[in-house]
């Protein structure tokens, strides 16, 4: 029993740290150095060049360490992430057209992913590792903000989730094939969106860009009293009209269109971590070099 419990903690721990590579940090070190030490102590905690001798190039790592995530055994949040991107934001749409926002922050919750097109779109991930506790609270403070809102999740949630979620929620499923279908269509509902909860969600710059393209002048006070002078005026608005100019608003001020020729020259599997991290500009060819970088000099980054 002890023997099998640390085969076990072994593999989660080397899961775990498969799932890191595709974090912000890693990413954040090589588009701005060219190496991470951070992406070489992982791929030794999670023995990957012992599990397979072809990889060459730090893009073939990425891509190898992928495979792995997609296991339905070893799927983290990312895994779902970088689903979502790829199959919606850069399948469905473009990044001409769509934008796509990590983590936004709705009340005192987090929204996974948020695609942002001709309306919002919220996909909250429930990977085969998370608990459904906060699903709730979650969804309540999605509707006040985001027009779609969506669960997506693994196979051992699907029923549950049905349970627990509106009939206008959507539930989508990842199969084991790597394929998102619909189990529960998610409505798209702006009315049922609350102005002042959508400007607590965006900047105060945003919040004058909203009111601006609603023709709506922006108070002229003192910065003190500004946050209260534009949540006045959030307040005595319609929700769809500020929904529909949230959504104009945070295309262009979170637009991903000039990440456009770098993602192509990315491996697909950091996709989801680039858009979401956007390193800037002078750091795009340092950050592609990085991916043609050997393993075997890569893994004396420290």
């Amino acid at each position: 029993m002890a023997i099998t419990h640390r085969m076990g903690k072994a593999r989660e721990i080397q899961a775990s740290a498969v799932a890191r590579l595709f974090s912000s940090t890693v990413l954040r070190e090589l588009a701005q150095k060219g190496q991470s030490p951070l992406f070489t102590h992982l791929i030794k905690e999670s023995n990957l060049l012992k599990l397979s001798s072809d990889v060459e190039k730090v893009y073939d790592l990425f891509e190898y360490a992928f495979r792995l995530l997609k296991r339905e055994e070893h799927r983290h949040e990312y895994t779902y992430k970088a689903a979502v991107t790829e199959k919606v934001l850069l399948g469905t749409h473009s990044l001409k057209t769509a934008s796509m926002i990590s983590q936004f922050r709705v009340g005192d919750c987090k929204a996974d992913v948020v695609i942002l097109n001709g309306t919002s779109i919220v996909y909250e991930i429930k990977s085969e590792r998370d608990s459904l506790y906060r699903l709730v609270k979650q969804i309540d403070a999605y509707m006040k903000v985001l027009a779609t809102v969506n669960v997506i999740v693994g196979e051992d949630h699907v029923n549950a989730v049905l349970n627990s979620v509106p009939k206008d929620v959507g539930v989508l499923r990842l199969s084991n094939r790597y394929q998102i279908s619909t189990i529960q269509e998610g409505r798209d509902m702006p009315s049922r969106t609350n102005p002042e909860a959508i400007f607590d969600s965006i900047n105060l710059r945003e919040a004058e860009l909203v009111l601006n393209d609603l023709g709506i002048s922006v108070p002229d006070v003192r910065n003190v009293h500004r946050y209260r002078e534009l949540r006045k005026r959030f307040a005595e608005l319609d929700p769809v009209s500020v929904h529909a100019s949230m959504v104009r608003t945070l295309k262009k001020t979170r637009s991903l269109a000039p990440l456009g020729a770098l993602i192509n020259k990315l491996p697909p599997s950091l996709h989801s971590t680039v858009l979401s991290v956007r390193p800037s500009r002078r750091d795009h060819d340092r950050l592609v070099e990085s991916m043609q970088e050997s393993i075997s000099k890569a893994i004396t980054w420290v």
